[in-house]
């Protein structure tokens, strides 16, 4: 007679290593791993673009001040800086110094200065111009805190499909031992590691960068108040 084997003895070959639990793998569990590895090459590109942002902007920041410190007036300052590489604080400058001379032919003040509504007005274009170069520089920030966010809950997801899916695989082997039980569980945790792994260089980028260009918004700041002040200290306002 032919013997037969149970059914239940009839198996794959248990995984080794987590390559192998991802090669055999639900298509679940694989197309949630495929949307996390984009997601993380995309926090990455962001990563490095913006710390090579960061560090331009840095970069060309020290070189305006030091031009604009070396000069004794606005106006040598501007002559001295209009030839560098664009810059939010050359932007910012620029604009300012072109307002301003637009505003004197209109001065009420038979001295030439500006009036109260005039500075004001003088004020308000460069906050205007203070928030355009912050959100320029923010630019792919919120992408970052998205993936931070999105990218552990995908992997729970995952996870919690991927028990599932071990506990209909024991109702139909009708066996809960420990062999049965490990590879559906080990597969459901992959996605876990995975969106953590996606997750944890997302957070960190984003609080660094997020800082950074908090400084950067109060430096550029500070620069317009001391932009208002050097007017009002050459009589110009």
């Amino acid at each position: 007679m032919i013997a037969l084997v149970p059914a239940a003895v009839v198996q794959s070959p248990l995984p080794r290593n987590a390559w192998d639990m991802v090669a055999t793998a639900t298509i679940t569990t694989k197309v949630i791993l495929a949307v996390l590895l984009v997601f993380s090459l995309a926090s990455w590109i962001l990563i490095i673009w913006k710390w090579v942002q960061f560090r331009r902007t840095r970069a060309l920041q020290g070189e305006f001040l030091s031009h604009v410190a070396k000069a004794q007036h606005l106006d040598e300052a501007y002559t001295a800086v209009v030839a560098l590489p664009d810059s939010p604080y050359l932007r910012v400058f620029r604009h300012g110094m072109n307002f301003f001379s637009g505003l004197r032919p209109h001065a009420e003040n038979p001295g030439g200065g500006l009036s109260a509504a005039q500075v004001e007005t003088l004020r308000l274009v460069l906050e205007k111009e203070q928030v355009g170069e912050r959100d320029a520089l923010a630019h792919g920030l919120p992408w970052l805190a998205i993936i931070a966010t999105v990218s552990p809950l995908l992997g729970l997801m995952g996870t919690v499909v991927g028990v599932m899916d071990a506990f209909v695989g024991i109702s139909v082997q009708g066996t809960a031992n420990i062999t049965a039980v490990a590879p559906g569980i080990a597969e459901a945790l992959i996605t876990t590691v995975m969106g953590l792994a996606v997750a944890i260089p997302a957070v960190i980028g984003y609080n660094h960068f997020a800082s950074r260009l908090g400084l950067f918004a109060g430096e550029l700041q500070g620069f317009a108040n001391e932009f208002i002040g050097a007017l009002a200290r050459e009589g110009k306002i």
